[in-house]
Formats: C-alpha cells, sequence, structure tokens
C-alpha cells in the first residue's frame, strides 16, 4: 500500500433467511466490496438481509409506511460527518428469482441490480428525478458490466422490443422499487 492510501476497511454481514434464491455469500460480498471501491468508499460497514417477501414487506410498512413489497430497502445508520459508512440492505430474494422468471433473465444478475441500487442509495445517490433515476440506472449498468452481471434493465427493454413472448403486452414488466433512508424510490425496466 503506498502513500496516501486510505486503509481499507470494509466489513460485510450477510444473513440468508429466505429459500427461494441460491446466493454464495462469498460472491455477494465481492459485488458489494466491488462497488463499494468503485463509489471511493473505503471505511465501511455493512448488512445485508436476503428475505423473502412477507419479511420485506412487513419491513416496508414499517419503516417506510409502504403496504407493499419491494425489492430493497436501503437503510443509512451512518451519523453526519462519521468518516466509516454504516448500513443495511433488505433485499428481496423472492422478488429476485420470480421478476427474473418473468423477464426471463438469470436471477442472480436482478439479485445484484438490488444489491447495487441499495448501495448505490447509501452511497448518496436518488432517483427522485428522471434524470437522476437515468444517471443512477447507467452507474448500475456500469458496476454491473465491471463484474461480469448482464443489465437487467437491457435484457428486459430488448425482450419486449423484440416481442420475444407475445402474450406478454410491450413493457410489461414487473415494476422494481426500493427505499433509501427517507425516501421511496423506483427503477422499473
Amino acid at each position: 500500500m503506498g502513500r496516501g492510501t486510505e486503509a481499507e476497511e470494509i466489513e460485510i454481514e450477510i444473513s440468508d433467511t429466505q429459500g427461494h434464491l441460491r446466493v454464495v455469500p462469498e460472491e455477494l460480498a465481492a459485488l458489494v466490496r466491488s462497488v463499494l471501491l468503485a463509489e471511493g468508499r473505503r471505511r465501511v460497514s455493512i448488512s445485508i438481509a436476503l428475505v423473502d417477501q412477507a419479511a420485506i414487506h412487513a419491513v416496508n410498512r414499517e419503516h417506510l409506511g409502504h403496504d407493499w413489497p419491494t425489492d430493497v430497502i436501503s437503510f443509512d445508520l451512518s451519523e453526519p460527518g462519521d468518516p466509516v459508512l454504516a448500513g443495511e440492505l433488505v433485499v428481496s430474494a423472492e422478488m429476485a428469482a420470480t421478476t427474473a422468471g418473468d423477464l426471463g433473465i438469470e436471477p442472480g444478475d436482478e439479485l445484484a441490480l438490488y444489491v447495487v441500487h441499495g448501495l448505490l442509495h447509501l452511497c448518496g445517490y436518488d432517483d427522485l428525478t428522471e434524470t437522476a433515476a437515468a444517471g443512477m440506472r447507467r452507474r448500475e449498468d456500469e458496476l454491473l458490466r465491471a463484474v461480469g452481471r448482464s443489465s437487467p434493465f437491457d435484457r428486459a427493454a430488448r425482450r419486449d422490443v423484440s416481442r420475444e413472448d407475445p402474450a406478454r403486452p410491450l413493457g410489461s414488466a414487473p415494476a422494481r422499487s426500493s427505499a433509501g433512508r427517507a425516501e421511496s424510490s423506483s427503477c422499473s425496466a
């Protein structure tokens, strides 16, 4: 490590209580580490809870007042001025599996999108306006491609355009939403 380089202190805790998608904790931790380093975050304490629809629905209702399931909820636990980014992601692996099946994409790619989206919220991105959402989506694509993952947005768009499934109306991919500390956002494909 050279002079002037900040030491890397990234703590990642993963809890997997769902039974819908096989997740390799080491691969998930590598994704998280890659995103955080790409965003210049070297001092981080993050926990990720992989849950089912019922669990994320309860968290969404209790903490954000939204009475529906969602894909990922981000909790920024950092204090103002704290040099360590602290946060928690609650991620619906069940929704990732279901949405991936509906779109004909890899469930791991969909789950990776949810995790990247939640991490970007913790890093300060928002998607409350069309412009901000487009910028966030571009960054998600860059980060997913950097770790060898397909972009679910591109694949969903190609599927809708090519009409591989004539029974599915154009643009009818399931909505994806995400929520940060005090915000609810949407990243629909």
